[in-house]
């Protein structure tokens, strides 16, 4: 599949429920200059999700503990990925693993995303731009886990629930291997 032009749905993970969240789509594509555009469109009850506020656009860690969508990529036959946390705020964070949970701390992802971020009533929509030299090198197929995490103030379900195109086991796990299930076909040949 060249790309998802039509919009992908993110499920909730069933031991997170979100009441207040009534859907959560991506959609994502390789663009002709080879950078990866993700699209996350959150529709619920905005007054009772937390929404990070704008700040600088750093790398700081541990956003996925407020409201925050990522991206896992990988490579078939590869153990090493990718993870990619925009927040709502303009933050953004990047890591290399080399294998299952294994930081490769060799590899440095500096290069910035490029976020968009848009609130309305009763919707989120956030834009992330990944260049070609933050993807895995080399890829004729890149292997997405498109996740999000979100944030309420409705302590009576949880306060956090937790989105996927699949939810392999048992609890939440976005580096779950068998949660990478978008396929994106590298053009060898610029358009």
């Amino acid at each position: 599949m060249p790309d998802a032009d039509y919009p992908l749905t993110l499920l909730c993970h069933p031991a997170s429920p979100a009441p207040v969240v009534r859907a959560l789509e991506v959609w994502a594509r390789l663009r002709q200059d080879g950078a990866l555009a993700l699209n996350y469109r959150l529709r619920g009850d905005m007054a009772r999700l937390l929404i990070p506020a704008a700040q600088a656009s750093n790398q700081p860690d541990l956003l996925w503990e407020h409201t925050c969508f990522e991206a896992f990529i990988g490579l078939r036959d590869d153990t090493a990925y990718r993870e990619f946390n925009f927040s709502p705020s303009g933050q953004w964070a990047a890591y290399a693993f080399s294998d299952y949970r294994q930081r490769d701390e060799t590899r440095v992802l500096s290069a910035a995303p490029q976020l968009t971020s848009r609130l309305f009533a009763g919707r989120l929509e956030m834009e992330a731009i990944i260049a070609p030299e933050a993807l895995p090198p080399g890829a004729s197929t890149l292997l997405l886990g498109l996740s999000a995490v979100i944030e309420t103030a409705d302590v009576v379900e949880g306060s956090h629930s937790y989105w996927a195109l699949s939810h392999p086991s048992a609890r939440p796990d976005f580096h779950h291997r068998d949660a990478f299930t978008l396929e994106l076909t590298v053009s060898s040949t610029p358009v």
